[in-house]
């Protein structure tokens, strides 16, 4: 009896090419990350990414992004949803402050 040749197993063929890469969860970390900024400074943090997002979107559009991969899908829309955040978010920045003095005191 002859024994069985293996010396072929756990090769790369190229016709199989290569396996998908494995998820990378970067967005959860992402996603935690911007968590835990917005627990610690309150909204202040919400009118900071706002703004950001504010400045960002009306480039887009000024060079020509009318559609967005955002559920909203118009640019304006996007842009009216995160006006309304930051106004919320300015009105509220006071509040969030008498509210740590009043921890802290």
């Amino acid at each position: 009896m002859s024994a069985f040749d293996a010396g072929g197993l756990n090769r790369y063929d190229e016709s199989v090419g290569d396996p998908a890469p494995p998820f990378d969860p970067l967005r959860l970390c992402v996603y935690t990350t911007v968590a835990v900024i917005a627990c610690l400074l309150g909204p202040i943090a919400v009118l900071a990414f706002a703004v950001i997002a504010i400045a960002g979107y009306t480039s887009a559009r000024r060079r020509g992004l009318l559609r967005s991969r955002c559920k909203l899908g118009d640019t304006r829309l996007v842009l009216l949803y995160l006006s309304v955040i930051a106004v919320l978010a300015a009105v509220a920045v006071p509040f969030w402050v008498m509210l740590w003095l009043g921890v802290w005191s």
